[in-house]
């Protein structure tokens, strides 16, 4: 482990046999960590860099590279690619780091996994915070479906076509593709760069075995994946976030929020895919606003 100014932490952690990076802001102190979940699958967690503001707030919060992403080792065999295994991981890492207690934050596939995760693990967690994160992924496909279709023409027929050949590499393809995530994954004229890092830094192996190609094309293992009949066994202190252009659309947000009891929607007008950048502001004053009305039990810093 290496320590740095700004109470900055990093290391690897070994779990299920492979090591797992991971990067902590801020110092432990009576308030419970946060843990800030990344997408994809296959991600980096450099984009969710915002997350770190709420150290200034008391929080010590944890980042990580999950499985096959990032800085952490890449599995042995594809097989091994599952959110039953990135659920499994989160644990012992949470046991390995020594946070009895934390609040939770996914984005994305984070949110899918920060959901599987409070259905497996209830006991450690404070509260959950699914930023633009899905529970029913043929719900979240047909929803991306229908904003492709609602791109401006020639886009809905240049990817239709290309899609029909396989063509996934295509430059006019590609072309389209960016055009779907400048309306939909993230509409600030400039990318920041950790975010830029991120999709530069996709883990291949991983995203093509459980997503697929690109966003909105999810044809991976995860593909059927619904845990929306399980929603309502869910008693921690959810909110929901989404955005009002978001890729991972607000009717897939209103269908978490309507399957976990007593759980907080919160709709940011001027957002996509990645709200906590695109209104930092308002996303950060509201994930604050939540995690202080759930504090839990305080331990001596």
């Amino acid at each position: 482990m290496t320590a740095g100014p700004g109470a900055i932490e990093d290391g690897f952690a070994s779990v299920n046999g492979y090591r797992l990076y991971w990067r902590s802001v801020g110092r432990p102190t009576s308030k419970a960590a946060v843990v800030v979940l990344h997408g994809g699958p296959g991600a980096t967690h450099d984009y969710l860099a915002p997350f770190a503001d709420l150290a200034g707030d008391g929080y010590r919060v944890v980042f990580y590279d999950q499985l096959g992403c990032g800085r952490s080792e890449l599995a042995r065999t594809v097989q091994e690619y599952t959110v039953e295994r990135d659920v499994d991981d989160l644990e012992k890492l949470r046991a390995e780091l020594g946070l009895d207690t934390f609040h939770l934050i996914g984005s994305s596939y984070g949110g899918l996994l920060a959901l599987a995760y409070a259905l497996a693990h209830p006991g450690p967690l404070r509260t959950l915070v699914s930023a633009s994160g899905l529970a029913d992924v043929p719900l979240t496909v047909r929803e991306m479906q229908r904003l492709k279709r609602e791109l401006p023409p020639p886009l809905p027929e240049v990817l239709e076509r290309h899609e029909a050949k396989g063509e996934y590499q295509d430059s006019e393809y590609l072309s389209a593709v960016m055009e779907f995530y400048r309306r939909h994954l993230c509409r600030m004229p400039q990318w920041p760069a950790e975010v830029s890092y991120t999709l530069d830094h996709m883990s291949l192996p991983k995203y093509g075995t459980m997503n697929g190609p690109n966003e909105f094309t999810i044809t991976g293992t995860i593909r059927d994946y619904d845990l929306t009949p399980r929603l309502g066994e869910i008693r921690v202190p959810t909110l929901v976030t989404t955005g009002r252009y978001d890729e991972v659309t607000p009717a897939v947000a209103e269908s978490i929020h309507r399957g976990i009891a007593g759980s907080r929607l919160v709709r940011f007008e001027e957002s996509s895919h990645l709200a906590f950048w695109e209104e930092r502001t308002r996303y950060l004053a509201t994930v604050r606003e939540f995690l202080a009305a759930h504090p839990g039990p305080t331990r001596p810093a």
